[in-house]
């Protein structure tokens, strides 16, 4: 349904799968029929594309879950507990080694996601399953490597703006949560490819990632 959706977009699509697309053991099928609609699965590489003249790279991973400061697992003690959080170590280890690669190539780095990096956009979901939703792996990668936005999926409660430990944007793309087929973000360069920030085009809205030009919402 999705890649029929899809079909005749003329702009650049990237995805990453989730916890749905893996639970009939059908995830090779999912990223075939994708592909064909011409939307590019990542899980931990990237891509660059030209947007206006400014170099676009995504880097994109799935994620996995853990939990956060004060309420994570660790890789200790039964071996089953530790493949758990080993799983989401070597997703956000690909995740921050691909976007360190985009930072000499790229004037705008995406870091896309299904599980949260922060627990800031979970608030709304109950707390107890933060650990199954996001972990703080995810955000110290992206911390680590750089980024200029965040996005990722999975928490349908949760909230859509936060941001990682390090400041870095984050938004959570839920479609359930924003309740509409998608939303737009835009991001701007200076010359010297800086990225601006809100204060550096009035008119955007607190919080948003603005703007060369108003984005349709």
């Amino acid at each position: 349904m999705l890649a029929d959706e899809l079909a005749g977009v003329d702009v650049p699509m990237f995805a990453v799968l989730g916890n749905h697309d893996y639970h009939s053991d059908q995830e090779r099928e999912v990223i075939r029929v994708m592909d064909a609609a011409g939307v590019r699965v990542l899980e931990g590489d990237g891509a660059i594309v030209t947007v206006a003249g400014c170099r676009v790279g995504v880097a994109g991973a799935k994620g996995f879950g853990g939990g956060f400061a004060g309420a994570c697992g660790s890789e200790f003690g039964e071996p089953i507990m530790k493949a758990f959080i080993a799983h989401t170590r070597e997703s956000a280890d690909r995740l921050e080694e691909t976007l360190t690669r985009l930072a000499d190539v790229a004037d705008i780095r995406i870091a896309l996601l299904h599980y949260s990096p922060t627990d800031r956009t979970l608030r709304g979901e109950r707390p107890e399953i933060y650990p199954f939703l996001g972990s703080y792996l995810l955000g110290e990668a992206v911390d680590r490597a750089g980024a200029d936005l965040v996005l990722h999926g999975h928490a349908h409660g949760g909230t859509e703006r936060g941001s990682t430990d390090g400041g870095i944007e984050v938004r959570n793309v839920a479609q359930p949560l924003i309740g509409r087929p998608y939303n737009v973000y835009s991001l701007g360069v200076h010359s010297l490819g800086r990225p601006t920030t809100p204060d550096e085009h009035p008119g955007g809205e607190a919080g948003d990632i603005l703007l060369d030009a108003p984005a349709p919402r």
